[in-house]
């Protein structure tokens, strides 16, 4: 099962399911506040494990799960929280930390595109790139923008309001002993040699690799390098 990040959705991660798909079911989930999911006030990691429990619940246990970013911090809760319904675990560039940094910009660039000028993705691609936004990320947004619906199909005001939640990760007094492996781009700083003592507390059987030449989006950046890893790791 892949579990997108922050203003992503399953169809960012079409490529890799697909190849992955050629030796194993794969399930690529929309997120709640993303996607075709239906949209809540409360956007906790609590919130988004006990989804991907309930999901996992209708589809059969165990299974092995991939997270990238946010995505990666619901899966590691997922682990603790429902330690049975997980095999194995990969972590894409995310760290069980609180992060200073905030997403809330690229709210602010996509509360402000006019929809009622957008007549094609490109359009609003201009828009967001008037207000600084880079290249790589206009495409991504547009990916969860609904141009014949005038709408984002993100909860950019739910989002808004968790985002303290969002960057953070709760404290839990439990570990998860299964197979867990942290998967960085080498280089991205989401995850630092600080934070690794954090995650061996939680994760005794973590480890670790790194894509050289990849930032924080790893499997955009080397889809066939990231696709490897996964498929090694997952058929050990």
């Amino acid at each position: 099962m892949i579990v997108h990040g922050l203003y992503g959705s399953a169809r960012n991660w079409g490529v890799i399911a697909r190849r992955l798909s050629d030796e194993r079911r794969v399930i690529a989930v929309d997120m709640r506040n993303h996607g075709d999911s239906p949209w809540y006030d409360a956007h906790g990691y609590d919130d988004l494990a006990d989804d991907l429990a309930d999901l996992i619940g209708g589809i059969g246990a165990p299974v092995d799960v991939l997270g990238h970013s946010m995505g990666g911090k619901a899966v590691m809760m997922l682990a603790l929280r429902h330690p049975h319904l997980l095999r194995r675990m990969v972590v894409a560039d995310i760290a069980p930390v609180a992060y200073s940094h905030s997403q809330m910009p690229y709210i602010t660039a996509m509360r402000a595109v006019d929809l009622e000028r957008v007549e094609r993705r490109s359009d609003a691609e201009s828009q967001l790139a008037a207000q600084g936004v880079e290249k790589a990320l206009q495409s991504f947004f547009t990916q969860s923008l609904d141009v014949a619906g005038k709408r984002w199909r993100l909860n950019l005001d739910a989002l808004a309001a968790e985002m303290p939640r969002i960057m953070g990760f709760p404290a839990v007094d439990t570990t998860w002993p299964g197979p867990a492996l942290f998967l960085t781009g080498g280089e991205s700083d989401y995850v630092r040699p600080e934070h690794k003592p954090a995650i061996r507390a939680l994760f005794p059987k973590a480890r670790f690799a790194k894509l050289s030449g990849a930032g924080h989006w790893l499997h955009a950046e080397k889809p066939r390098e990231f696709e490897a890893t996964i498929r090694a790791f997952v058929n050990a």
